[in-house]
């Protein structure tokens, strides 16, 4: 069992697979955005989202319930921008998964990824970092929604944050798309080695 990649092409797979864990991570957490509401903290994702308000009817209140879920439905998401947004970054996502995994299998498997094929990957991983990057500057257009304005004093609006910060979900989905589209698409230009020409 040989390998079909150079020595650059196993850092390449290794920074593929670093990358796409690092962007899935991020996507999937609802750490995208934290304030607080009702002195509770909260926190946003696409589309989960961490402590949240209910009606409590024996004390004839609202509370706001400590836990984190993901939104009853696609509709339910509180913009049409992060509802792109979602759709966006998860296909960029599965592409950087994709060529990670594939790259992988390059390490065991020989006469898997050729030049060409390693090209081919690299455009694949640009694009699907091109689209968490376009679904990570989407994600501010929908801090202008109900939601969102409750949570920031009232005070965010599309690109201002108000009371709230960014969190840490955001930048690791965004520096794994970066680590995606800079390196790993660089890099998986000399990731295949050259195929033997067979004589027939």
């Amino acid at each position: 069992m040989g390998s079909s990649l150079t020595c650059t092409g196993v850092i390449w797979a290794l920074l593929s697979l670093l990358c796409a864990a690092a962007s899935c991570v991020g996507f999937f957490m609802p750490y995208w955005l934290l304030g607080t509401q009702m002195d509770k903290p909260v926190s946003f994702g696409t589309f989960r989202r961490c402590s949240y308000p209910v009606r409590d009817e024996e004390r004839q209140a609202t509370v706001m319930l400590e836990q984190c879920g993901r939104y009853a439905s696609f509709h339910g998401i509180p913009s049409l921008e992060w509802r792109i947004c979602t759709v966006v970054t998860g296909v960029g996502c599965g592409l950087l998964l994709l060529v990670a995994l594939t790259a992988l299998m390059g390490c065991c498997i020989s006469d898997l990824i050729s030049r060409t094929i390693g090209r081919v990957a690299g455009g694949i991983q640009f694009v699907g970092g091109l689209l968490i990057g376009s679904g990570c500057a989407l994600y501010p257009l929908g801090w202008d929604s109900e939601e969102v304005q409750q949570t920031c004093n009232n005070s965010s609006d599309q690109f201002q944050l108000g009371s709230c910060q960014i969190g840490w979900a955001y930048y690791c989905t965004g520096a794994g798309a970066a680590g995606a589209m800079l390196l790993c698409t660089w890099l998986s230009c000399f990731a295949g080695k050259k195929q033997k020409q067979y004589p027939y």
